[in-house]
């Protein structure tokens, strides 16, 4: 069986996250323990217990989602699961690298800190927005915000599902560029409870920022194809991944080419590991053939591991 694990991004994330994994498997708890020491604090204390207003804070909330995510992960990898491919959400693509041996939890753990600090700081709170169109193609969307601009800045930022396309950039124009899909037939257009708007030119700042980081950092290449954000392609050289997480900062993620490209590519099963199952959801929606298990806890780990015959 060819198997694909998929990781979550931001927007997953709710105190209590990730503890059964940490209170039942040592290889779990291994995972806590080593961003806490990454870090230098406590943060799988802020996992547990919250606040969750001080975990919904975006260089919080990276590395708390990369820590259950790889924990996840190395459930998996444990019990005998090794991936054909591995990809991850916006910020899941840590994980991946993670997982495909390229680079090292700590190091993961200290970039998305950063990665999250930079993103919140290059835009002032209230400047930007992001909204979920549902039920308009992509290029209709792509359209209206181009239409809708006016000046401003405002572009699809996350392609998630062929009926679901995510837009961000200047609140203003975020907000013309909604009531130009609904015009064009779309059926909802929601704004995001979100604190910066991901994956547009605002985030150049932080690109530039985390561009110097990510060189610092040592990437190896993977063992296993990542299908990256950025391109929807597979790479494993350690130069290719590193040029497509500093783009990502700014570039759309384009999901549903890369949920095709892993089934066009012989997937039979993907695992999403991490908290949630927002990930499942649009596989299945893009790919409905595609079989799909959850790992956020034992009982699903379990479940999952039954699902892709690992005993």
């Amino acid at each position: 069986m060819r198997i694909g694990i998929v990781f979550p991004g931001q927007g997953s994330q709710s105190a209590g996250m990730g503890r059964a994994l940490h209170d039942a498997l040592p290889e779990c708890r291994e995972v806590f323990e080593a961003a806490d020491a990454a870090l230098g604090e406590p943060l799988s204390r802020l996992i547990f217990e919250g606040p969750d207003e001080d975990l919904a804070l975006t260089a919080n909330t990276q590395p708390a989602i990369l820590t259950v995510s790889v924990a996840a992960w190395r459930a998996l990898s444990r019990r005998g699961v090794e991936p054909s491919f591995v990809a991850g959400h916006s910020l899941g693509e840590y994980s991946a690298l993670v997982a495909a041996g390229a680079l090292s939890f700590p190091d993961a753990v200290r970039l998305v800190r950063r990665r999250g600090t930079y993103m919140q700081q290059a835009v002032p709170q209230g400047v930007g927005a992001m909204a979920a169109i549902i039920g308009l193609a992509a290029e209709a969307v792509a359209e209206a915000c181009a239409e809708a601009a006016d000046g401003e800045i405002v572009s699809v930022a996350n392609l998630n599902s062929p009926e679901q396309t995510v837009i961000a950039g200047h609140a203003g124009a975020v907000r013309r560029a909604s009531e130009a899909c609904l015009k064009k037939g779309a059926r909802r257009a929601l704004p995001l409870p979100v604190s910066a708007p991901f994956h547009c030119a605002l985030m150049d700042p932080a690109r530039q920022r985390l561009a110097t980081d990510i060189a610092r950092a040592p990437m190896r290449n993977a063992r296993c194809p990542v299908v990256t954000n950025a391109d929807a392609t597979p790479a494993s050289i350690a130069s290719d991944l590193a040029d497509a997480l500093v783009r990502q900062v700014t570039s759309p993620v384009r999901w549903v080419e890369t949920v095709r490209r892993l089934a066009f590519e012989g997937t039979d099963l993907l695992i999403e590991a991490g908290p949630g199952r927002v990930l499942s959801g649009l596989v299945r929606r893009t790919s409905p053939e595609m079989k799909c298990a959850a790992v956020e806890s034992p009982e699903t780990l379990e479940a999952a591991l039954a699902v892709a015959g690992v005993n």
